[in-house]
């Protein structure tokens, strides 16, 4: 069977490497725009509409596996930071509290498609002013929702989660498997 994975992230697709999955990268030309402020249905949509682009795009029988990750505090989304100044704002925000990332997942095969949503809560410890300069000057906080990675320098401001550490990642593997359970496709 062909899996599209509908996505150039390096972190999506390392996670599916190390499944010893075979698959091709056909990123989505979707374009985010946050319209709306229920983070599930945020994330549920963009996933969607990824695999949709990439189904369009590749015409196929493919397994197609998208997904959308956002983080989530105080009623506020937050995607990947524009600029330093915009990743400065989004670290303080986040110091020394509790945030949520949501990752929507979507498959699609054949006429089958389903999405759905998985939610971990990340603590972040208490950042002064020269630990969030430090990790910006890092590169990281770029391209990635909330502006940090929990897999690299910034899972050091990690107090504990509470939830699918890869959903953090940026694909909720216990989640996908449930879903190509649900559809009846055994990969593994």
């Amino acid at each position: 069977m062909k899996i599209i994975l509908a996505s150039s992230s390096p972190r999506r697709i390392e996670l599916l490497k190390n499944l010893n999955l075979n698959f091709d990268v056909v990123p989505s030309d979707f374009k985010e725009e946050i319209n709306l402020n229920d983070p599930i249905e945020l994330v549920k949509s963009f996933a969607y509409n990824k695999a949709l682009d990439v189904k369009e795009k590749v015409n196929n029988e493919a397994l197609i596996i998208a997904a959308d990750t956002i983080v989530y505090k105080d009623g506020r989304v937050l995607g990947k930071p524009s600029d330093e100044e915009d990743a400065l704002k989004m670290l303080k925000f986040l110091s020394g509290d509790r945030h949520e990332v949501y990752t929507g997942v979507c498959v699609m095969y054949q006429s089958e498609c389903i999405v759905d949503y998985s939610c971990t809560y990340v603590y972040f410890k208490e950042l002064s002013d020269l630990q969030i300069k430090w990790y910006i000057q890092t590169n990281e906080p770029f391209g990635k929702a909330g502006a940090y990675a929990i897999q690299g320098f910034g899972g050091l401001f990690v107090e504990k989660i509470d939830g699918c550490y890869f959903n953090v990642v940026g694909l909720p593997l216990s989640k996908l498997y449930d879903i190509i359970n649900r559809m009846g496709i055994n990969l593994f």
